[in-house]
């Protein structure tokens, strides 16, 4: 008789996102506009460097200090949950910082098709989290799209403070913005490599 090698697991959703509709509130978005104001704009870089063709916005990036610890206690809450709910990653480390991007139309601003796991520490991410903080009248184009394979693309919800969670290894991309500003927090949340 063969032996049965199928080991019983939970399945998950592996293809699949998870979003809030208010992950933050107004008040939160005021006191987080507030508390940016003091921090300095970079150019947006990828692993490869800095290119246009592959992505135009500015960013700035958010220490784990006092001033925004509130704002990472919410996006680990934020993660915890949708992992619950669809994945059940092993997550144990918030290593990065927050960035907040800033997608303008005048620049053509956008992020072409890629993936959010890379080399070094980028290589323990597990669950990426992009917070809305601009309200869908504000801009147009700066979809969040989600490849799942074949011809399936989804376009993410949009609205301020609404957070949109899914597995850093998939496809995603903010297509261009052709009117106003797209304005956003991202984070990825990690733990060990995968096994």
């Amino acid at each position: 008789m063969i032996k049965n090698y199928i080991i019983p697991t939970a399945e998950n959703r592996p293809q699949d996102y998870y979003w809030f509709q208010h992950g933050f509130s107004s008040s939160q978005l005021v006191k987080l506009f507030d508390d940016l104001e003091s921090i300095p704009f970079n150019n947006a870089q990828t692993f490869g460097g800095s290119s246009d063709e592959i992505r135009k916005s500015r960013v700035k990036w958010l220490p784990q200090d006092e001033r925004f610890e509130w704002l990472y206690d919410i996006m680990l809450t934020l993660a915890n949950e949708a992992n619950k709910e669809m994945w059940n990653f092993d997550i144990h480390t918030m290593i990065e910082q927050i960035q907040y991007t800033e997608y303008w139309a005048e620049d053509a601003g956008h992020y072409t098709w890629h993936q959010d796991i890379g080399p070094e520490s980028a290589s323990k991410r597990k669950i990426s989290i992009t917070i809305q903080l601009s309200d869908s009248d504000e801009y147009e184009g700066g979809d969040l799209q989600i490849w799942q394979g074949g011809s399936s693309v989804l376009n993410c919800q949009r609205g301020a403070g609404v957070a949109v969670l899914f597995p850093s290894y998939m496809m995603h991309r903010v297509t261009p913005v052709t009117k106003g500003i797209r304005k956003s927090l991202v984070l990825w949340i990690g733990g060990s490599h995968y096994k």
